[in-house]
């Protein structure tokens, strides 16, 4: 087939200026001789309507409509996928439309239109004959699908909102879960490993094949380079980063891929749009893949066509955004958040992500209102389109309407008033309405964050998550480069206490070289688990942090603590390195993470060994109740805030008192104002939180009568209150007392 001259024609009449659908159906039918060539294009509504049509009846065009996911068509622009049908019409999806008079046709062969992840309508050709469609005939369709799609977002770009291709001027809300909170306004910006070429037909295709095959070269060599410079001294655990690395060279070397791309370039496309439109099609089959490990490849092989396309582009790296930018991604870890932090943006939108998983915890750090599960924002938004994150409602609004935009803008006003009203509770101590003295601290995990301890008057920092900055630079560090980022905390902290947790990666947290598959990676091989079994790595970070205190005091924490045993081989471990630095601290504490309920029934013998407990309720929730925190669809099924979970925190509270050690909450339930009231009736009198939430929570506390909310528990409780009806009795109660939550 000739598929050049298919390509050399549309060339022609796209740079013509005036490009004209039915033309286009028309060269299509003629050169890759079928009967018939239609185009379907998306409409507001998730409707398909025929727009063009070389073949069947001109009277169904603009007449005739079918929803995503009804008949060949609507099936095939849901699931981004082809069909290549011999015989159409005997298909269990087939739906007949008699005003197209597509009855005489048996074959046909239908692709989706994407572009940028959206679906932007389908393209079919038809014949009478029953015959499936050869490779190169799949292959050009796919070609003439990806230059249509520049057409249709042209033409939406430029129709008024009735006749918008992609539906484009429709104004869109999503409701989402809270990452956290705030609400930001401004222009979207989609994270995109695939830019879309900016020229799609070559020139040269002799030219473009010497460029794919030189930028293919310098791919290569790039991770060749990677692997024979040697891994950092950190990295000497065990082969898996090698192993990694390996792995990548193999699919940098694969030539399925690279071959058909090549192909591409044949049949005319730009070297560009050869590798972007054959990743794209390997992208989308592999978001289908159920495997969790085969899912990981996508960010694999997105990363190699990234090297691909910044090789072919001239290697410009990413600048800054506009301000007030909202970035919408599918899949976001902490090194790409910091990435796009530094270049900044104002808020994020992630619609694979969870309230606890790391990405959620270092926006909450930065102060990035975020939202995650905003189901098909994605595929509705486009570029430089205008939204709006209200990250304390969990709503994502992309194109809002003028009311709304107004309203939001007086929100935001009104916020700020309020932030600005906290400023005088920074000096003062954080004290209940009846008199209870408490310690709020804050959690951090980057040294940027330590500033905040005097912005908000902070306690001291109850949690410092040392596995953070590893995870933006995306290695792990050795004991040099661990010494100077503790020393610096440390400095910055002056004399105010900062608690130190020992390398927590694993489950939801794991570095690019780390290849651990696991059904349930949260109740896996991840955090204490991982340093008892590589004492080296452990060693490593403990020497560090003696190094970093220089006679100073210090606070050193075990995380995911199952056992006693555990905790005792981990302290043991830490007391071996503390004879070998001089000088040594000051004072030494240690303590471990309560987050593990095995460790409940072991709780006395290890309030006798531990200097101090912190209570995190984020995994101790999830393995208590049987819920897994990351998974969304979840997050409403574990509820500190239910008579079990109470009983569990108020037994803990009473033998660390009874022990006389120190206990506190580090969790995210201690930033949640109706959970933090709780806490402290429970008795609790350390909190630990993000910054941002500090000096709300201490307006809040100042006002309360905690005393009386723990009357109003107890009642409820030995009421025999449902889980559900005690967090509504218990807001009942905070609003009536003109509590604000």
């Amino acid at each position: 087939m000739p598929a050049r001259r298919l390509l050399a024609r549309l060339r022609e009449l796209m740079a013509s200026g005036h490009v004209s659908l039915p033309k286009m159906v028309h060269l299509v039918a003629i050169e890759m001789v079928t009967e018939v060539c239609s185009i379907y294009a998306m409409r507001p509504g998730d409707l398909l309507e025929l727009v063009a049509t070389e073949g069947l009846k001109t009277e169904a065009v603009g007449h005739t409509r079918l929803r995503v996911g009804e008949g060949i068509i609507g099936i095939v622009a849901a699931t981004a996928d082809k069909l290549n049908l011999p015989d159409a019409q005997n298909h269990p999806g087939f739906v007949y439309r008699p005003e197209t008079g597509e009855d005489a046709y048996a074959s046909l062969l239908a692709v989706p239109v994407r572009r940028a992840g959206r679906t932007l309508g389908v393209l079919a050709v038809q014949n009478r004959t029953v015959r499936r469609y050869n490779d190169d005939e799949v292959e050009v369709l796919e070609t003439v699908a990806m230059l249509l799609a520049e057409v249709l977002a042209a033409m939406g770009t430029r129709d008024d909102a009735e006749q918008n291709f992609g539906g484009a001027a429709v104004p869109r809300q999503f409701q989402a879960t809270r990452l956290a909170g705030g609400i930001v306004r401004g222009h979207v910006v989609m994270q995109s490993g695939l830019p879309a070429p900016t020229k799609l037909l070559a020139d040269d295709p002799k030219r473009e094949m010497d460029r794919l095959r030189l930028a293919v070269e310098d791919m290569r060599k790039g991770i060749d380079d990677l692997i024979s410079s040697g891994l950092p001294d950190a990295l000497d655990l065990d082969d898996s980063p090698r192993e990694v690395l390996e792995a990548t060279r193999l699919l940098a070397a694969d030539s399925g891929w690279l071959r058909r791309s090549a192909e591409a370039v044949r049949q005319g496309l730009t070297a560009e749009a050869a590798v972007h439109r054959v990743a794209g099609e390997l992208r989308d089959k592999m978001r289908k893949v159920v495997d969790p490990y085969l899912r990981e490849r996508i960010a694999d092989l997105e990363d190699l066509v990234q090297r691909l396309l910044v090789t072919l582009s001239g290697g410009a790296a990413h600048g800054p955004v506009a301000p007030e930018s909202i970035l919408l991604v599918r899949r976001l870890g902490p090194a790409q958040l910091l990435d796009w932090h530094a270049r900044g943006i104002a808020g994020v939108v992630i619609e694979d992500a969870s309230p606890s998983g790391h990405a959620a915890i270092l926006a909450r750090a930065l102060g990035l209102p975020a939202v995650a599960g905003a189901r098909g924002a994605l595929d509705a938004a486009e570029e430089d389109d205008w939204a709006i994150i209200d990250g304390d409602e969990g709503m994502f609004f992309l194109r809002p309407e003028t009311e709304l935009q107004q309203g939001y803008d007086h929100a935001i006003a009104a916020r700020a008033e309020r932030l600005a009203s906290y400023a005088y509770l920074r000096d003062l101590p954080a004290v209940s309405k009846d008199g209870i003295e408490l310690k709020l601290m804050i959690n951090v995990g980057l040294a940027l964050e330590l500033n905040q301890l005097s912005l908000t008057g902070a306690d001291g920092v109850g949690l410092f998550r040392t596995e953070i900055g590893m995870l933006a630079r995306g290695t792990l560090e050795n004991v040099k480069q661990q010494t100077a980022t503790y020393g610096r905390v440390l400095d910055a902290a002056g004399d105010k206490p900062v608690v130190f947790r020992t390398l927590d990666l694993g489950g939801d947290k794991l570095l690019p070289d780390q290849r651990v598959i696991e059904e349930n990676p949260a109740m896996g091989w991840r955090s204490l688990r991982i340093g008892l079994d590589r004492p080296a790595l452990l060693r490593r970070q403990l020497r560090a942090l003696l190094l970093a205190a220089k006679g100073r005091p210090l606070s050193v924490m075990f995380p995911m603590v199952a056992t006693l045993y555990e905790f005792r081989a981990a302290r043991d471990m830490l007391l071996a390195e503390v004879k070998k630095v001089s000088p040594a601290p000051a004072s030494l504490s240690i303590g471990t993470m309560l987050e593990i309920p095995s460790l409940l029934w072991q709780l006395p013998a290890l309030l006798e060994e531990v200097d101090f407990l912190s209570v995190g309720t984020n995994d101790l929730l999830q393995f208590f109740f049987a819920a897994d925190r990351g998974a969304p669809s979840l997050a409403g099924r574990y509820d500190l805030l239910s008579v079990s979970a109470l009983d569990m925190l108020e037994y803990v509270c009473e033998q660390a008192d009874k022990a006389g050690k120190p206990v506190s909450v580090c969790g995210e339930a201690a930033s949640r104002p109706m959970e933090a009231l709780v806490l402290v009736a429970l008795g609790y009198r350390t909190l630990s939180m993000p910054a941002g939430s500090l000096l709300p929570m201490k307006s809040l506390l100042a006002e309360a009568d905690i005393g009386a909310l723990r009357g109003v528990l107890s009642s409820l409780r030995k009421g025999g209150a449902f889980d559900r009806s005690l967090r509504d009795s218990l807001v009942t109660w905070a609003c009536e007392h003109g509590l604000d939550l």
